[in-house]
């Protein structure tokens, strides 16, 4: 009875989110529909948008393709060598690209791979005269893959680590070589997570707006993104913004439904809870592999954070961390990162619960498997919902209210709150799934629900993606400079928004320290988000 009760609180709860979700979306379009009348989206499917659609999907598959195939051997490698010196700050170094701003990120691939980059200048003393270029579509795969590839290899090795450690004890008892393993341990619990691993970077890399403005190199690397920026920002006719919104969302939607079907999902095991032990990748061949792929991405995801870092100490930073607006941006970033990670945190888990119930139930119906298919499209396709559509629409609401400055903050935490979703979830799903695997017909057995459940059953088995998830929301908010470019102003300057502004007042020394500064405070984001693994790699 308590049980049943609980269960219709979470699932009431979880309808409440959704329909906040869907109105908080639906009200911005409406607005800005309603702003321009009718009209205005006739030349939707001209000859620029056929090109700027054939170019978004062309470079959103060639990246996701692209963050796969070098995420699986790096996850591997860390999964495999899980005890080698300076992996738990690896690990932070692959959390770090999500927090910071696609900019910042943009200069220190610029510094590596730009014309006069360490890349060209190492080519050049070898007497090579042709230039790299990082501008165009291969300047734009490299920064996606930049991003990508660290989330992935990070998804993927939480996967990995979940594999019960009694496979390792049998796979070791029956000899099995490497190939074996990856076929018959790693692949059936890699397989069930790489459509939504899949599914989420093909989303990130076809809604990219920064590193394509800054790397496309010109109108012919343009993206769908761009276009609806160019129609609000430059032309201002919702109609069109609103129609090519609705165009990628049905481009990128029809090719997750058809991700959602290529895998089944991921197999779980029972397990006794002890430690994991793995026996495999002890061999010199194996370390030898596994340490090449790692000093690859080391250095392929390093050494632009080395040069934003070597740019930021050129600045002067005891001036910048003392000046009153600096100060304001960093409690104005806090303020905001906090409760929007907070709300995106329990707004997946709460959705993750109630899908994993309506689906459990033995007499399904139509309404729970609609109610279902909701939850789980909802946290993929808000990361379709253009900010600058969002920003927008909310702007023009609540513009008769007055001030739009009071709300700004509230409509800035939504946002921050909604985009991470899709992170969150890809973090909270497959470990509660195999949480509820082994330990949810026990606990209802035994009449454990409620605060006691979490506290001791949930909470200890939980706390790791818990605390990566949350670190992934406040790492992404503190980055974000969509939401707030809309709204910023004195009153509300974060310190991404004081980055940009710094920068397009030509102060590039102030960036550059600001830079640093966010850096930092993102290691300091993933070192809480890899709380535990220290521990977890010497009892390995």
């Amino acid at each position: 009875m308590f049980a049943s009760r609980e269960n219709r609180m979470t699932i009431t709860a979880a309808a409440f989110c959704l329909g906040g979700i869907l109105l908080f979306v639906g009200l911005a379009a409406a607005a800005l529909l309603a702003q321009s009348g009718e009209g205005g989206a006739d030349g939707l499917f001209d000859d620029y948008i056929w090109r700027v659609t054939r170019f978004t999907l062309l470079q959103a598959s060639l990246s996701t393709v692209l963050s796969i195939l070098f995420s699986l051997p790096v996850s591997r490698a860390l999964a495999r060598q899980a005890s080698f010196p300076g992996r738990i700050w690896m690990l932070r170094l692959m959390a770090l690209p999500l927090g910071l701003p696609a900019l910042v990120a943009a200069l220190g691939l610029i510094e590596v791979w730009g014309r006069q980059g360490l890349l060209n200048k190492g080519l050049a003393a070898l007497g090579l005269q042709q230039p790299i270029s990082i501008y165009g579509l291969f300047g734009i795969l490299v920064a996606h893959v930049f991003f990508n590839m660290p989330l992935a290899s990070r998804l993927m090795l939480a996967g990995l680590e979940r594999i019960p450690p009694e496979y390792w004890r049998s796979s070791a008892n029956l000899g099995m070589g490497s190939l074996a393993i990856f076929r018959f341990v790693e692949w059936p619990a890699i397989r069930g997570l790489l459509p939504g691993i899949a599914g989420l970077v093909f989303m990130l890399c076809a809604t990219s707006f920064t590193l394509v403005l800054t790397l496309g190199g010109g109108p012919a690397a343009s993206t769908i993104e761009v276009a609806i920026y160019q129609a609000l920002r430059f032309d201002f006719d919702p109609p069109r913004a609103i129609a090519l919104s609705s165009l990628q969302v049905v481009l990128t939607g029809t090719l997750l439904v058809a991700l959602k079907y290529l895998a089944p999902p991921p197999e779980e095991g029972a397990t006794s809870g002890r430690a994991t032990r793995r026996f495999d990748g002890l061999s010199s061949a194996s370390r030898l592999v596994d340490g090449a792929w790692l000093v690859l991405a080391l250095l392929f995801v390093g050494l632009p954070f080395a040069a934003i870092a070597v740019s930021g100490m050129q600045a002067d930073l005891a001036r910048l961390v003392g000046e009153p607006a600096v100060r304001r941006a960093l409690a104005s970033s806090i303020a905001i990162a906090l409760p929007s990670a907070i709300i995106s945190v329990a707004m997946a888990a709460l959705m993750i619960r109630t899908q994993r119930l309506l689906l459990a139930r033995r007499r399904r119906g139509m309404p729970d498997r609609l109610f279902a298919g909701a939850i789980g499209a909802s946290t993929s396709f808000i990361l379709l919902a253009p900010p600058v559509v969002l920003g927008a629409g909310w702007f023009l609401l609540l513009r008769p209210f007055g001030d739009v400055a009071r709300f700004a903050p509230f409509v800035v935490i939504a946002i921050n709150a909604l985009m991470a979703l899709p992170f969150v979830h890809r973090v909270l799903a497959p470990a509660m799934a195999t949480h509820a695997a082994r330990t949810g017909r026990l606990a209802a057995s035994l009449g454990i629900g409620g605060f006691h459940r979490l506290r001791w059953i949930d909470w200890p088995a939980l706390r790791k993606p818990l605390l990566m998830a949350f670190s992934f929301a406040l790492a992404l908010s503190l980055g974000d400079l969509g939401a707030v470019a809309l709204f910023g102003s004195q009153d509300l300057a974060t310190l991404p928004w004081l980055l940009y502004s710094r920068m397009g007042s030509y102060r590039t020394a102030d960036a550059a320290g600001l830079a640093l500064l966010l850096g930092l405070i993102c290691l300091v984001l993933t070192m809480l988000g890899t709380a535990g693994e220290r521990a977890e790699g010497r009892r390995a």
